[in-house]
């Protein structure tokens, strides 16, 4: 499709069409153990932090293997640090995030009535837990949209869209709350992750099949033109900055 007849992105007809698209795929990792019933602050706080630097369906074997052993900071916090790394051994950094885990637990517990306040101040003097999982966690267990969970999939979809210019998930959360409205915050992830992994991929995305092809600017994606020239639209990302956009 000629890059130059794109249609403004209308985030509406995006998400509706995102739902659509993703729906013969497995579901983002902590959205799936929530529906299987790990939906407590806790347990997707500990799920999220697996998950990092791990591919989805080890986060799930791992989050699984361990909930069935402990799944409550009480429970938790009865491992010892070396029990937790040989549950969680199957995921990236496990030794450092046992005791992450573990202080995690504690923390839970020194808290009042043992549960810790659903808010990003408490989430975020966890440790090991940076703005993504915080955001996560929040919006999965406590249904709060207090901001974007940005991984790398959402980063290089909005950015390969035009809807955003940024260099670094922190930077494309900034600019993508300006022009997202507030009630597709927590699904934007929920979509995205499916969606990055098997349509909008970071290699060879399928472009030709994707439902949002018309409004997608394809920023960074190389395409062969009807003269055979291989032509980028790095530029249109970067210094052109970010498309039109409509908000609904």
């Amino acid at each position: 499709m000629d890059r130059s007849r794109k249609e403004p992105f209308d985030v509406g007809i995006a998400m509706h069409r995102l739902r659509k698209a993703v729906q013969p795929f497995p579901k983002a990792a902590m959205f799936e153990l929530a529906d299987e019933g790990f939906d407590s602050l806790f347990e997707q706080i500990v799920s999220c932090l697996i998950s990092i630097r791990t591919f989805e369906h080890t986060t799930l074997e791992v989050s699984r293997q361990l909930f069935a052993v402990a799944r409550t900071p009480a429970a938790v916090a009865k491992l010892s640090v070396a029990q937790i790394d040989k549950l969680i051994a199957a995921c990236t950094f496990h030794r450092p995030k046992a005791a992450q885990i573990h202080a995690i637990a504690d923390t839970f517990l020194a808290s009042p009535g043992g549960r810790l306040p659903a808010n990003m101040d408490a989430l975020l003097a966890l440790a090991g837990v940076g703005p993504k999982c915080a955001n996560l966690a929040l919006g999965v267990s406590a249904g709060k949209n207090t901001s974007i969970p940005v991984d790398i999939h959402v980063h290089r979809v909005t950015n390969r869209w035009g809807i955003v210019a940024a260099k670094t998930p922190e930077q494309t959360m900034v600019q993508l709350e300006k022009v997202l409205p507030r009630k597709y915050w927590l699904e934007i992830n929920k979509l995205l992750v499916p969606f990055g992994k098997y349509i909008c991929t970071g290699v060879k995305p399928k472009c030709a099949t994707c439902p949002l092809l018309n409004m997608c600017k394809q920023v960074g994606v190389t395409i062969t033109a009807s003269d055979g020239r291989q032509i980028s639209s790095r530029a249109q990302g970067s210094a052109g900055g970010r498309g039109k956009v409509r908000r609904s």
